[in-house]
């Protein structure tokens, strides 16, 4: 099962979302809905990314050229990896216990092995490696080659621990992140300079639909049978029906709340330029907002 960024699957306990601080170089463990901070860990300088595994976090910070595994509940860290460039996405995969690390700077896509707590393979899929989502299936990802990507490489992951590139094409305008619609059929793609999120047809890479969000960069999740969609600059999420790309309802947010991850009933946020946690119902009905960090970046919800 995928437990990323973006998404993340409900089970019984209490939930939590783990948020990165990079100006603080931690990692904090915040407390839903209460907005309480439970536990921090320190981290390499500038983490940045989290996902979450069965029993592991992972964290990847660019600056340092680090990824740490840290124990998904304790926060005690059991292992750092020290030989990256600049390591930017994570992602859990769904199959062997493997996450998955897209590093920017040597345009690589990296294995590791959760429970071996090693490098499993090293793939060029091309420069500036950066936002990436895996297929419900687990057999493909997409990768946005830039923060401000003019291709995306599509990667085969049939076999999990042998990644191959297939093929690199550009989607018609400069890409920031993509995300996987939870029946696998379609990427949403969002803007690294534009308004629109582009939905593309997962099989041929044709465009479906384009939904206005807001100022870029755009982030995506979906929770409940809808999509939802952040503009940290335009402070604005909006709910949105992923057949037909019609926007449903729209919220306010915290200025610079980029990131957003979900989890059972729950849509959270994070801000990157006032360091607060969001939390909203799915009718983005807003349960509570705290102020956890000089900066939040990425978020991963998980439960305890």
């Amino acid at each position: 099962m995928l437990v990323s960024s973006a998404s993340a699957g409900q089970t019984s306990g209490t939930p939590v979302a783990i948020v990165t601080a990079e100006q603080q170089n931690a990692v904090f463990a915040v407390g839903l809905p209460s907005g309480k901070l439970l536990r921090r860990a320190t981290d390499p300088a500038d983490p940045q990314n989290v996902a979450v595994g069965r029993e592991t976090l992972v964290i990847v910070s660019p600056a340092s050229g680090a990824v740490t595994l840290l124990d998904r509940q304790t926060l005690r860290t059991l292992k750092v990896f020290r030989d990256f460039g600049a390591p930017h996405i994570v992602a859990v995969g769904r199959r062997a216990g493997l996450a998955y690390v897209t590093d920017d700077e040597r345009g690589e896509l990296n294995v590791i092995g959760l429970s071996s707590r090693h490098i499993v393979r090293r793939v060029a899929v091309g420069a500036g490696a950066h936002h990436m989502a895996i297929s419900p299936s687990g057999n493909r990802v997409w990768i946005a080659l830039g923060e401000h990507a003019s291709e995306l490489a599509i990667v085969d992951l049939s076999q999990p621990t042998r990644p191959r590139l297939l093929r690199r094409f550009s989607p018609g305008f400069v890409a920031h992140d993509v995300t996987f619609s939870p029946d696998g059929r379609r990427v949403w793609v969002t803007s690294g300079i534009g308004e629109i999120v582009v939905a593309f047809n997962a099989r041929t890479g044709k465009r479906v639909f384009s939904v206005r969000v807001g100022a870029a960069p755009q982030h995506v999740a979906f929770n409940g049978g809808f999509a939802f969609a952040t503009s940290g600059y335009d402070n604005r999420i909006v709910k949105v029906d992923p057949r037909t790309g019609r926007v449903l309802k729209t919220a306010t947010t915290p200025h610079g709340s980029f990131n957003l991850s979900t989890i059972g009933k729950l849509v959270v946020t994070t801000s990157l330029l006032d360091g607060r946690v969001t939390e909203f119902d799915t009718n983005l009905r807003r349960l509570m907002s705290a102020h956890v960090a000089q900066a939040a970046r990425g978020v991963a919800l998980t439960v305890w």
